[in-house]
């Protein structure tokens, strides 16, 4: 537990800012995306314009208050730099300059590569958008931020510009930030509000009325695994399917139960990265829920980009959590 931060740390005020404006962008983008907007990295997933614009914004912002602090990012700017992408470099750098004015695309590229795969005992992590593919249909994505220090996640931000704030109003106002610092609890506000609400985990204690979320693409997890949990469980409910870590966002405002994330078995060797998970993790722990892989041993952010000595997701709200856990014992 870490209380040395709080909500007025230098820490805290330029993750906000960064993230607040990064999130203007992608909304931007999302209203605004042309045509010829995605690079294909070399293992088919896409990238956006949007996902660029906001690691440069995101990492300039960080480096400026902590230049020492490495920060590990998803993103670098190689497939930008390639003259048959020199297009999306110039609409990059367009939606950069909204709040960088005269900025060059080669200083855009500069900012999109200090992010680094290198972690130290301190390092900041990042994936600019998480859940292009749910970006792309105008669907659920996030934007997330997360400090880690000694393999532990102290602060955790998450930006859901398309994520409904009242879980009892599907329908009404959209963009969420959540928002968590280890010891001292998690929240959710609007993206652009300074008013916050305190989160807390569901109570739920019966398997059959539980509920939980799962990835939307199915290649993403073992949907078919997941199925089987869920009738052991006598579960009824169906899950709930979302792209991103707003996932953890479900389980920490007690809209589900748990998360659930069986690696699919088209990729039995596939380790999680950590700018995939650290921001959530520590939304859904200071919401009072639990966070381990499928064995039950808790994440460990130390090992590298990846997750390595981990398999698997689940994220629940404590109480059920060894249940699942004992329906994975197949």
């Amino acid at each position: 537990m870490n209380l040395s931060m709080d909500q007025n740390s230098p820490e805290v005020i330029a993750a906000l800012l960064a993230i607040r404006m990064a999130s203007r962008l992608c909304q931007k983008v999302r209203k605004e995306l042309a045509e010829g907007g995605v690079i294909q990295k070399s293992d088919r997933s896409p990238v956006t314009i949007a996902d660029y614009g906001s690691q440069a914004i995101i990492c300039k912002a960080i480096k400026e208050t902590f230049p020492q602090d490495t920060i590990v990012a998803e993103e670098n700017s190689t497939e930008l730099r390639k003259p048959e992408h020199s297009n999306i470099l110039r609409q990059v750098t367009h939606y950069v300059r909204d709040f960088f004015p005269g900025v060059s695309s080669d200083e855009v590229c500069s900012w999109i590569d200090l992010g680094s795969h290198s972690i130290q005992n301190r390092f900041w992590t990042l994936d600019p958008i998480d859940g292009t593919k749910g970006f792309l249909r105008g669907d659920q994505y996030a934007i997330a931020l997360a400090l880690i220090e000694k393999g532990s996640v102290q602060l955790g931000l998450m930006a859901c510009p398309n994520l409904y704030m009242d879980k009892d109003r599907p329908d009404g106002k959209r963009g969420c930030l959540f928002f968590a610092l280890r010891g001292r609890g998690s929240y959710q506000m609007e993206i652009e509000g300074e008013g916050r609400q305190t989160l807390s985990v569901s109570r739920v204690d019966d398997p059959a009325k539980a509920s939980f979320t799962e990835s939307f693409e199915p290649d993403h997890a073992d949907h078919f695994i997941h199925q089987k949990i869920s009738k052991k469980l006598k579960m009824t409910r169906p899950p709930v399917k979302m792209d991103s870590q707003a996932k953890y966002g479900m389980v920490a405002r007690g809209e589900v139960t748990f998360y659930l994330r069986v690696p699919s078995s088209s990729e039995p060797g596939y380790k999680e990265k950590v700018w995939d998970h650290a921001s959530g993790v520590i939304i859904a722990e200071e919401a009072g829920g639990r966070v381990t892989d499928l064995y039950g041993r808790p994440l460990d952010f130390s090992c590298g980009i990846q997750l390595e000595r981990n398999h698997g997701i689940l994220a629940s709200n404590g109480i059920l959590h060894d249940t699942v856990l004992k329906a994975l014992e197949m």
